[in-house]
């Protein structure tokens, strides 16, 4: 398996950044997400690849680009199931970073017929359930669940190892 999906250790980082956008203000922007601490896993368990892609947190990740997405999953039966994992990140009391929070949504692509289905409304909720510590993986299948852990812990073994025991073990 090439969980960085393109032969060697990715380039890419996550997202460890700190500061509010909207500083406690309350005025424009306040109750909107604030995705500093937020990376998109995109996750292939056919091709068994795992990789980030920050295309995601807009819509245009590699797996919904040229894609026209339905409101009806009954409209594309020959799709192939991904995985978009909205893995966070945040500091202990020491200033460390360490991984947070994980909510795992399925995204349907048939790329034959360009078309897809997702749940926007599941995207939007484990968004936020992550930012908030939450670990929604219980549904996926074990094998891209396996996939995340190996990926997660070979990223950055620091961030997996002062991770919560909560998060280590449903990974594992």
């Amino acid at each position: 398996m090439d969980i960085f999906g393109g032969g060697g250790k990715s380039n890419k980082q996550f997202n460890i950044l700190s500061g509010d956008s909207t500083d406690g203000h309350g005025g424009y922007g306040a109750g909107t997400f604030n995705l500093d601490n937020m990376t998109p896993v995109i996750i292939d368990p056919v091709d068994e690849r795992v990789f980030i892609d920050m295309g995601a947190l807009h819509a245009r990740s590699e797996i919904e680009k040229r894609i026209k997405m339905l409101k009806d999953i009954n409209e594309v039966p020959n799709a192939r199931r991904y995985w978009i994992v909205w893995v966070t990140t945040e500091h202990n009391e020491g200033g460390e970073p360490y991984y947070h929070g994980a909510g795992a949504c399925a995204v349907w692509v048939d790329r034959e017929i360009r078309r897809g289905y997702k749940s926007m409304p599941e995207h939007v909720n484990n968004m936020d359930k992550a930012m908030k510590g939450h670990i929604i993986v219980e549904h996926m299948d074990d094998e891209s669940r396996k996939y995340l852990g190996e990926y997660l812990k070979a990223f950055n073994e620091e961030l997996w190892d002062r991770a919560a025991p909560e998060f280590r073990e449903a990974l594992t």
